[in-house]
């Protein structure tokens, strides 16, 4: 791959930038493991109780604090998911190709 196939981590914040570059030497299945993980279940469970208490003006300030960690953790994993997909597109592999190398 050549740098100027690589996509940009310019957009991306500082503090992941590192880790979007380490994620260019990663093989096809650590690509694929990334960019098909999600945020787990009991986080996305906590995070929807907080929006809902957000709505209702319950939050206290610890709650504010980790619903706002618990958004830079799920914003932090979309990208890391998209910049997964991308450098798979740069190594020649399609939408298509994703579902053929699932398990």
């Amino acid at each position: 791959m050549t740098n100027s196939q690589i996509p940009a981590v310019d957009y991306a914040p500082l503090e992941l930038q590192g880790e979007l570059i380490a994620m260019e030497e990663l093989t096809i299945e650590d690509l694929l493991t990334i960019a098909q993980s999600q945020v787990p279940e009991g986080q996305q469970e906590l995070h929807l109780q907080l929006l809902e208490k957000n709505q209702n003006n319950q939050l206290s300030e610890s709650d504010r604090l980790l619903l706002r960690s618990l958004r830079v953790s799920a914003d932090y994993l979309m990208l890391k998911k998209a910049y997964a997909y991308a450098l798979l597109k740069c190594k020649g592999y399609s939408i298509l190709d994703f579902e053929k190398l699932l398990p």
